[in-house]
């Protein structure tokens, strides 16, 4: 029999690490290939890890809530053959390239003893690894914050971390009062203020967040934190859109196995509108303005915990109707079923969500970082409504929706946000009827 170390894959760009949140099977357990053995939680989505092999779980690595690197062995199984045999000459090549020495390994691997009074605000992005080193070394967040971090719109990384513990006692760091910490300790998630003391009544319940409620929460307050919020409104008229889709949604059923919503429409009207003003298609780092090539929309999706994710449609400017709605039945399948990748979540320019789809009219939603915008639609509702017609103005029932643009107001001014806006108010309420699906 040989040893053959399961490895935590490669999940996507920019992701380097995830948490175990549960083994779905334990140790002695006969897996075969392809089955999905562990569920892993990284700070955009869970999903489960498959063993490529068949085999014997003779030991389980990472326990649960521990933080596994990519390319670090999370479990042993015992196959048919001898020796040790490793997951891929590629895969233990790529580890052995970026193996940690003794120390970090030791921080890494050894359990955490972590100090329940060490939090962090949400001013602060921390991945559960970083996160995880500084509470164990009783880094408080004063000193964080005097750290230069390397990562992605200079985050603090692993190698960030480790090398201010090895220099820690050769620089002068600020310390964070104690009084400052206790009050730390009392804020709720993803606030920099603290919090009011609140009792429990006597038959009230009590619900901890869990791990996805607390990343959305800090999420939330960061992206109002950041970016001043303006919204504007219009009312448009979708008659046209409503009778094109009656009109084809059965073909469409038939002919590719998917239904047709109204999201593809409405994609497609923001993509041109983007293309008109592609200024709204830009993000802010420090005083630069970052104008994105690639038109990446996001779609706000209720999740059926009550969770909200947000998977993205890559290049959507390239799909025709049919490859919109196609990606976006997949991409709301595989969120609902806990079957996204990380990097489905990542890259997004723009956020579209559809409040209409709960009955609600209208929202002010909130602006996802790092982006600059985001569209409400509302539902769709039969009203009478006034028409100009070549024999004088009629009323007439016709199909109107309300949709609520709000953009940061740092680059997007009324202007900008406002004609966006109203382009693509345009594009749905002139659709053609004759468009090809």
């Amino acid at each position: 029999m040989a040893e053959y170390k399961l490895l935590l894959p490669s999940m996507g760009e920019g992701v380097m690490e995830a948490t175990i949140i549960t083994w779905l099977f334990n140790e002695g357990d006969h897996v075969k290939e392809d089955d999905s053995i562990v569920e892993i939680a990284t700070d955009k989505v869970d999903s489960d890890v498959p063993t490529p092999v068949s085999g014997k779980i003779v030991k389980i690595l990472k326990q649960k809530d521990e933080v596994a690197k990519v390319g670090e062995a999370i479990a042993i199984l015992e196959i048919e053959g001898e020796g040790s045999a490793p997951a891929s000459e590629e895969t233990t090549a790529e580890t052995q390239a970026s193996a940690p020495d003794a120390e970090t390994l030791k921080t890494i691997e050894e359990p955490l003893k972590v100090s329940a009074s060490t939090e962090f605000s949400g001013d602060l992005y921390l991945s559960p690894l970083v996160k995880s080193i500084a509470q164990q070394e009783n880094i408080s967040e004063a000193e964080l914050k005097s750290i230069n971090g390397s990562g992605l719109e200079g985050r603090i990384t692993k190698e960030d971390i480790l090398t201010y513990v090895k220099n820690r006692g050769n620089q002068s760091v600020p310390q964070a009062a104690p009084a400052q910490q206790t009050a730390q300790a009392a804020k709720p998630v993803g606030t920099s203020a603290p919090a009011s003391t609140i009792t429990a009544a006597a038959g009230d319940e009590i619900i901890p967040m869990d791990r996805m409620r607390k990343i959305i929460a800090e999420n939330m307050v960061k992206a109002k934190q950041i970016a001043p919020h303006v919204t504007s409104f219009i009312e448009t008229d979708v008659t046209n859109v409503v009778k094109w889709r009656n009109k084809n949604k059965s073909l469409f059923e038939k002919r590719e196995g998917e239904k047709l919503t109204f999201m593809p429409i409405f994609v497609r009207a923001v993509v041109k509108a983007i293309q008109d003003f592609p200024m709204i298609n830009v993000s802010i780092n420090g005083e630069n303005i970052i104008k994105k090539k690639n038109i990446n929309i996001g779609m706000a999706t209720a999740l059926p915990d009550g969770n909200l994710i947000v998977p993205v449609i890559k290049n959507a400017d390239q799909l025709s109707l049919s490859g919109l709605a196609k990606a976006i039945n997949d991409l709301a399948y595989r969120a609902r079923n806990k079957k996204l990748r990380p990097e489905d979540t990542q890259g997004a320019t723009y956020t579209i969500s559809n409040v209409g789809s709960f009955g609600n009219l209208m929202g002010t939603p909130i602006i996802p970082q790092p982006q600059v915008a985001i569209l409400a639609i509302g539902a769709i509702v039969k009203k009478p409504a006034v028409l100009e017609t070549p024999d004088g103005d009629v009323i007439a029932i016709r199909n109107l929706m309300f949709m609520s643009h709000s953009y940061d107001h740092r680059v997007v001014d009324g202007s900008l946000g406002g004609m966006m806006l109203k382009h693509v108010h345009d594009y749905l309420e002139n659709w053609d009827l004759n468009t090809e699906i």
